[in-house]
């Protein structure tokens, strides 16, 4: 399951469409404009609802270290600013590196310094102090520990699953799963690790029908794309295409399939050919400004957030106090709102 899901091979190329129409020499500019206004027509049709239900005002994302990094929160939130501008939604990032929801961790992580930190130990905080009225929870990733697959690992991260659902949905907060990134390993050392990502994201597939969850998944488009470039790679004798240099951590592109693939499946279907977030947004005015001030945010409130809640997790950057990131963010959301069309 999984292996068939649509996937979309224009991110990252672009392409050419020769149109040849029965007009002969005849003027084709009224054909154009014509054009133009239904492909319009249709921007706006696609973006006259919002994805998230009118009661969402902060959307939690949960997850580890590719969540933290980020880039695929700020694309979601700022290609949501631009092109939702009338729903107001905080977008609130604490992923934290290394954890895990199935609780466990190798012998010697971090060269002995730490175990790996486990979501069980700070989620009733999180969620008490966010207060979110949506959530996304990526995990997977680290949950099998970087080894070969094994039915107890499995079943810890099974375990660990339906517990989160469980704890979200107790408290009326809907909650989407998305399924863990590809690992590479052509990239990392983790021999095997490749199939156990995708045992993990099958399982979190299947959940849809056998549970009734709302799933994302963000695995096989991003192994697709993977294998495809790799194989126009290996025509023309290049070797070296990559999405994540040490096989686990995304770079933007990666990180975009992600974003991309989330809005897909949240409805958004306007998205569906953008090579990039610049390409989605380029029609809008003062996106480039927007974006950046967006980054901005993400990058002072996730330390915030993250430092409000707690964690057990060393070597992380201590951010501002809560109320003063808060008292800060609003400036640049004040910024933000002058640019939104």
């Amino acid at each position: 399951m999984g292996k068939n899901q649509e996937t979309n091979p224009s991110i990252g190329k672009t392409h050419f469409m020769k149109i040849r129409t029965a007009y002969g020499t005849k003027p084709v500019v009224p054909f154009l404009i014509i054009c133009l206004l239904g492909v319009l027509q249709l921007n706006q049709i696609c973006h006259a609802q919002t994805l998230f239900p009118a009661n969402v005002h902060r959307v939690l994302f949960l997850g580890n270290s590719i969540t933290y990094a980020g880039t695929y929160v700020t694309n979601i939130e700022a290609y949501y600013r631009l092109q939702y501008p009338n729903q107001s939604i905080e977008f609130i990032n604490v992923g934290l590196p290394s954890e895990t929801v199935s609780g466990l961790s190798e012998d010697g992580h971090a060269d002995g310094k730490f175990p790996r930190p486990d979501l069980h130990e700070r989620l009733e905080r999180v969620l008490k102090l966010t207060k979110p009225d949506f959530v996304f929870a990526c995990y997977g990733m680290n949950d099998g520990i970087y080894l070969p697959l094994d039915e107890t690992r499995f079943q810890k991260f099974k375990d660990g699953m339906n517990w989160l659902h469980a704890e979200v949905v107790k408290l009326g907060v809907p909650i989407v799963h998305l399924t863990p990134p590809i690992y590479d390993e052509q990239r990392g050392n983790s021999k095997g690790y490749a199939a156990v990502l995708d045992r993990y994201s099958d399982w979190l597939l299947e959940q849809k029908t056998v549970a009734k969850w709302s799933v994302i998944d963000l695995h096989y488009p991003m192994k697709t794309y993977l294998e495809a470039h790799r194989k126009v790679d290996a025509a023309f004798g290049i070797n070296g295409f990559a999405l994540a240099t040490d096989g686990v951590h995304p770079g933007e592109v990666g990180h975009w399939i992600m974003a991309k693939s989330i809005l897909l499946g949240m409805g958004d279907k306007a998205v569906a050919s953008a090579p990039d977030l610049a390409a989605s947004v380029e029609s809008i005015p003062n996106a480039a400004q927007v974006i950046k001030l967006v980054a901005a945010r993400q990058s002072l409130m996730k330390d915030a957030w993250l430092t409000a809640t707690g964690h057990k997790r060393p070597g992380m950057n201590v951010g501002l106090p809560l109320a003063e990131a808060q008292t800060n963010a609003a400036e640049l959301d004040a910024q933000i709102r002058k640019l939104l069309p």
